[in-house]
């Protein structure tokens, strides 16, 4: 759960400048946006136009050439992929509790249970030993989440779904543009479900993306997105008329916020340099820091080349990541934590009033401090930050 409070303690002896906040995150837009949005607006507004249908084929370019469903968040491709898996009553998903609250909702609002697990410390993302341990004859598919644009071990999770015969349905809400070896994030597994929320490297203020490989796969989720009609395969011209032929329900995203969607991926390759030139500075000026005080810095293992889609810090302890909170909070830059971890939140503990004990998520939850990061910032907010960071005596 995202967890800052607005900027308002005041800064003694600073100059206006210094006053101003620095933002956590920011859209990168401009008037392409809205121009392509208007000329969406003028022609075709309902789902799967022809923005829908542009964009879904950039995506696909950029995902190892997976089909490519827009959908309108990434809660819905969740659950796209789940139903289209056939996943439901009487089965369980084992997924991390170090996570935004969808990926769990997806799995019970398909009648599955989700079953948590730990993370490793490197990848932040599901830990494969931890995961073998929990896999029961219930169990039907794994669903790891590639965190801040980082994979977790996937050559290790896919050979034991192929050894216990399961799904791997990949949470690459925050993976668009990252890697694991060379292959893209989201088109390893199964399925992958993606985000476009305002918080993303692109987005539409909200909306999402499942990517599939299998034909068979991608038929039945274009079905399910379209109320289980056969409407697509009609616009296609493949029927002559279109008809209810399973159940379903409404996933398909305005083709106005395709239309926005089409804009920011026009500046895909400009917002990844502009991150990366952020999160660089930040593992240069810091670096020293860190070292000294016992701090870790966002860490990308072999193998992984990631989005930058976060910049993180892990602090020694919980009360030094709050007292180093507060002190950027009084310096007006924004910092949140990630995650309250689901398997110890209210719900979660009524799920399960005995709770798995995971002790590297209940680390990581105490200790991640997030810095602002996004392509807007400019030399001297970076500075302002750096500073800010170095200043707190850990």
């Amino acid at each position: 759960m995202l967890a800052y409070a607005p900027v308002t303690d005041p800064v003694v002896n600073a100059s206006p400048a210094a006053t101003t906040p620095i933002l956590l995150s920011a859209p990168y837009v401009d008037d392409q946006e809205a121009a392509r949005a208007a000329e969406a607006l003028h022609s075709r507004m309902a789902g799967n136009g022809p923005f829908t249908q542009r964009a879904e084929k950039r995506l696909s370019e950029r995902l190892d050439g997976s089909r490519v469903l827009l959908t309108t968040s990434c809660t819905h491709a969740l659950e796209l992929a789940l139903l289209a898996l056939g996943i439901g009553p009487g089965q369980e998903v084992i997924c991390p509790s170090f996570t935004f609250v969808s990926t769990a909702n997806a799995i019970l609002r398909v009648g599955a249970r989700p079953v948590f697990a730990d993370i490793e410390a490197d990848s932040l993302g599901l830990d494969v030993e931890d995961v073998a341990r929990r896999v029961g004859p219930k169990t039907t598919a794994l669903l790891p989440v590639h965190y801040a644009g980082v994979a977790p071990d996937m050559d290790a999770l896919l050979d034991l779904a192929r050894a216990r015969s399961l799904r791997v349905i990949e949470d690459a809400a925050q993976g668009l543009g990252a890697t694991y070896h060379g292959r893209a994030l989201g088109a390893l597994g199964d399925a992958g479900c993606f985000s476009f929320h305002e918080t993303k490297n692109v987005t539409c203020g909200e909306g999402g993306a499942l990517a599939v490989r299998d034909p068979e796969l991608a038929a039945r989720a274009e079905i399910i997105r379209e109320k289980g009609t056969n409407r697509s395969a009609f616009l296609r011209g493949e029927v002559d008329k279109y008809t209810w032929v399973a159940e379903g329900s409404s996933y398909v995203l305005s083709d106005v916020l395709a239309a926005v969607l089409d804009a920011q991926l026009d500046k895909f390759d400009e917002i990844h340099r502009l991150r990366r030139r952020v999160a660089e500075r930040y593992h240069a000026d810091l670096g020293e820091w860190a070292r000294a005080r016992g701090v870790r810095l966002t860490p990308v293992p072999p193998g992984r080349e990631t989005n930058d889609h976060l910049f993180f810090l892990l602090l020694p302890d919980e009360a030094a990541r709050d007292r180093c909170q507060a002190h950027l909070r009084r310096a007006a830059i924004q910092a949140t934590f990630h995650y309250v971890p689901l398997h110890s939140s209210p719900f979660g503990r009524s799920l399960d009033p005995n709770p798995p004990q995971l002790p590297v998520t209940d680390r990581v939850s105490a200790t991640l401090l997030r810095l602002p990061l996004h392509p807007g910032l400019t030399d001297d907010e970076v500075d302002r930050v750096v500073s800010a960071v170095r200043s707190f005596p850990a």
